[in-house]
């Protein structure tokens, strides 16, 4: 994620946490909500219940706002770190009697490495800038089945688009940002 990127989330904060504004909270949600309630799928959550934890995650933002301190950590890795203790406190509460203290699910992520942080927020960068080269039906169908975690076959039933013209389409979009990627960073490739 770029310094830019960065700045513009703290900002966004501030103005939620002093003026409340409605609209820098629209931003920052539709920014991290797809990306909250994708990691809380790969952790194991229904689509529904990550749905509904994301939303918790999002009140803490707004009700908790002026707690967020950006000399400590990235706005993400404090919205994350929150969804990843909202999920714990579920599993508890859900199964206090059967925890399982030892569950690798329960036990603290290891410290991710600087570098590796610093390169995946770069990673993101080109390719959201990559993305905005695409025509904007291939990138719906990318967001909606990488964002939103969606099917082909869930997105060919909800746009009307015949299973294999969603699957071209996503195919041909991953070959275009793979060459544009490719172009931009000789190391970048999707795999």
């Amino acid at each position: 994620m770029s310094n830019n990127l960065k700045q513009r989330f703290a900002q966004l904060v501030e103005a939620v946490a002093v003026r409340r504004d409605q609209q820098a909270f629209a931003e920052l949600f539709d920014y991290f909500a797809p990306r909250l309630k994708s990691y809380l799928q790969r952790l194991g959550m229904e689509p529904s219940q990550a749905e509904e934890m994301t939303q918790e995650v999002m009140i803490v933002l707004w009700h908790k706002a002026a707690m967020f301190d950006p000399s400590k950590a990235s706005l993400s890795t404090w919205l994350f770190r929150v969804a990843r203790n909202r999920r714990i406190d579920a599993l508890r509460r859900d199964r206090s009697d059967l925890l399982d203290p030892h569950d690798p699910a329960l036990q603290p992520p290891p410290a991710e490495a600087a570098d590796d942080i610093v390169e995946a927020e770069e990673r993101d960068h080109l390719v959201r800038t990559a993305m905005l080269e695409l025509p904007e039906e291939q990138v719906m169908l990318l967001q909606q089945a990488f964002f939103l975690g969606r099917s082909h076959s869930q997105i060919a039933d909800e746009t009307g688009l015949p299973l294999g013209t969603v699957k071209s389409r996503i195919r041909l979009a991953f070959s275009r940002l793979r060459r544009s990627l490719e172009q931009g960073d000789g190391d970048m490739t999707l795999h």
